[in-house]
């Protein structure tokens, strides 16, 4: 009895491990859609390839000749800014400034674009807090035709930095809502919580250079369709060039 009981079991065994019969055409269809995804695949990364590839575009003559006439503007600003060394008095005794950018720099000097890539200004429309100093403000006049700036109050650093602050950390970006994450990385220059570093850069101390690296650049909101003026500009930006405490009402408008 026991061994016709083992032998029952073990048929049964045998019978569960049989692979269950599939359809041919099923099978082909499986295959001819295996072979489908594999070259489509395939034709995806050719074409990602083919895309970096760079593509050669013609230049108008005008283009040209607008680029000349950019890098002899920033020359002969340059030099100016040498022969007039009291250009570069600060207009008023403050410590802080908002630098936003308007323009392209397409064609310009090197020494312009330098400076904007030092301000941390890649994009358009976007602006970072600097320190005044002589050699900030040299760095301001030398980009002043691409960027407006001027000097902003507690009220519109506070605003910013609550609504579109947010923090850089290994090349990636978090917003400013957790204060362990400001305890970690500004907690060695005594900056705590949110408060501390809106005091910090309202307030330019020893470690403002620190602090504001640690923000990355904000992104003021601008219409798509916005209208421009005879020169170009928008005319809710305003002109480039320094402006003063009225920084405060384009921040207010555009954040």
């Amino acid at each position: 009895m026991s061994g016709s009981h083992c032998a029952g079991k073990m048929a049964e065994e045998e019978q569960r491990k049989k692979i269950p019969l599939v359809p041919e055409n099923l099978l082909k269809k499986r295959k001819a859609y295996q072979a489908l995804k594999a070259t489509q695949a395939k034709q995806a990364l050719l074409a990602k390839k083919e895309r970096k590839v760079k593509e050669i575009r013609f230049k108008r003559l005008e283009s040209f000749l607008r680029d000349s006439w950019r890098q002899w503007r920033d020359r002969v600003r340059v030099k100016r800014l040498e022969v007039k060394p009291r250009a570069l008095e600060a207009p008023d005794e403050h410590s802080l400034a908002f630098v936003v950018r308007l323009q392209s720099i397409n064609g310009v000097s090197l020494l312009v674009q330098k400076t904007i890539a030092r301000l941390r200004l890649k994009k358009l429309f976007s602006g970072v807090f600097v320190k005044v100093t002589p050699h900030t403000l040299k760095m301001l006049r030398i980009v002043e035709p691409y960027v407006t700036w001027g000097f902003p109050n507690l009220k519109s650093v506070r605003e910013l930095i609550l609504k579109r602050g947010q923090a850089k950390v290994k090349n990636k970006t978090f917003p400013l809502t957790d204060n362990t994450v400001i305890e970690e990385h500004l907690g060695k220059f005594g900056v705590i919580c949110l408060e501390d570093l809106i005091h910090e850069i309202a307030f330019p101390g020893a470690h403002f250079q620190e602090i504001a690296c640690f923000l990355r650049p904000f992104h003021l909101s601008v219409a798509r369709h916005a209208t421009k003026n005879r020169v170009g500009f928008l005319k809710e930006m305003g002109s480039p060039g320094y402006r003063g405490e009225r920084i405060n009402q384009l921040i207010r408008q555009l954040n």
